[in-house]
């Protein structure tokens, strides 16, 4: 089953180039170009990530990363912080609930930057899970006697 990415981007050619390389990934994209449309879709659709900018008209970026982890329907979803300020910002929004940061010049540069961006994505959609199938037999099998 294909994975659900909700891109909270309000720069269009950043929106584009994010959501062609998840869909070339085998990602299902929704998208949002603001905080009050990406709270709603969220709330909505419980998608399997959130990929947030922090520049974003209206409600910004960090309003909804708080706000998505008040809401106990949107609390487990992991939120990748994806915007061009200092990843400096990064260690309190990462005690607001941040699961990651990727800064957006790093995408564009390259295809190397493409790729880490991707790996990112897998990376924490992987955490998100918790144990694997064979990891929780693996720790029932290690519990008894």
């Amino acid at each position: 089953m294909k994975k659900t990415i909700l891109l909270v981007e309000d720069s269009k050619v950043q929106k584009l180039a994010l959501e062609r390389t998840l869909f070339k990934a085998g990602y299902l994209v929704l998208l949002a170009g603001d905080g009050e449309e990406a709270l709603s879709l969220a709330r909505e659709s419980v998608p399997d990530l959130v990929l947030l900018d922090l520049l974003l008209p209206g409600v910004g970026g960090e309003e909804v990363l708080y706000a998505l982890k008040r809401d106990a329907n949107t609390e487990q979803i992991p939120v990748i912080v994806v915007s061009h300020l200092p990843p400096t910002t990064f260690a309190n929004l990462k005690a607001a609930g941040a699961a990651a940061y990727f800064h957006k010049l790093r995408f564009l540069e390259d295809d190397e930057g493409e790729a880490a961006f991707l790996d990112m994505v897998d990376r924490v959609l992987r955490e998100s899970e918790g144990p694997t199938e064979a990891g929780k037999q693996m720790a029932l099998g290690a519990r008894r006697p």
